[in-house]
């Protein structure tokens, strides 16, 4: 199902809000490089610091707003910075995933989510129930049939012991929503809005050995086309090429003005 036209309108409007916003805001880095603003002009120097502080805002806050914009339709219910969720776990939760992540990090299981998720929900409401800081979720979606997706939204090339605490976090969301009764119908997972490494395939091997790639992993297309459908993100590329189109005099007339300064 195509993106619908007030959905596109609504993540145009959005994406223009925040580059406006930059715009706005922007003042040139304090750092004194001499050698690199000599060589390449104050105002190429200006646009790449405005280039990384937008690169910040997209891995921050921008893609988790699109995604539950995308979503919307399609959930019963799509959720960015989604609050509404428990803060105890139970101390036998947490005795098993310190097992799991043992178990992974020395190779003597393999990573299978069912699986993991089986077993910690088995055991979630039981024993001591332990208060815990309130987990940060990027997007939140509730399905018809009422299974839940938790996803964590990642932009950097972790390293593995990011990844280590990246698994732990999964397994923990598990343990701390299934500590509410009804046991729940639940997903934690990895979303990567885009793969840095195209057109070559996604580099998933620092993940193996710790994520279940299969079921616990959605990189690009696979993250945008889960939410809204077949070729959601072919149609939100051309999006977000539209906005530079029509925002590139706006931007090109704010670092033109660096141009002529030393």
């Amino acid at each position: 199902m195509p993106l619908l036209p007030q959905q596109s309108a609504e993540i145009e409007q959005l994406l223009k809000e925040q580059i406006r916003r930059k715009l706005a805001d922007y003042a040139p880095e304090t750092n004194n490089m001499p050698f690199h603003t000599r060589l390449l002009g104050k105002d190429r120097m200006a646009l790449f610091s405005f280039i990384q502080s937008i690169n910040t805002s997209l891995g921050t806050s921008v893609f988790e707003q699109v995604a539950a914009v995308i979503a919307k339709p399609h959930f019963r219910r799509a959720v960015h910075q989604y609050k509404d969720f428990n803060t105890t776990i139970s101390a036998e939760a947490q005795a098993v995933i310190q097992q799991m992540i043992d178990d992974l990090r020395t190779a003597r299981s393999k990573p299978n989510k069912p699986k993991e998720i089986a077993k910690i929900l088995s055991v979630a409401q039981k024993g001591t129930l332990k208060k815990v800081k309130r987990p940060r979720i990027d997007l939140f979606l509730e399905d018809r049939d009422g299974t839940e997706y938790y996803f964590d939204l990642k932009t950097a090339k972790p390293n593995i012991d990011e990844i280590v605490g990246f698994k732990r976090k999964m397994l923990e969301w598990v343990a701390i929503r299934g500590a509410i009764p009804p046991k729940p119908k639940i997903y934690t997972g990895l979303a990567i809005p885009y793969n840095p490494y195209e057109p070559e395939p996604y580099d998933r091997w620092t993940f193996q050995g710790m994520f279940d790639l299969t079921n616990e992993i959605k990189v690009a297309d696979e993250f945008w086309n889960f939410l809204g459908g077949e070729k959601t993100y072919e149609q939100l590329l051309d999006v977000f090429e539209k906005v530079g189109l029509d925002l590139r005099p706006e931007i090109d007339q704010k670092f033109a003005s660096f141009a002529s300064k030393r």
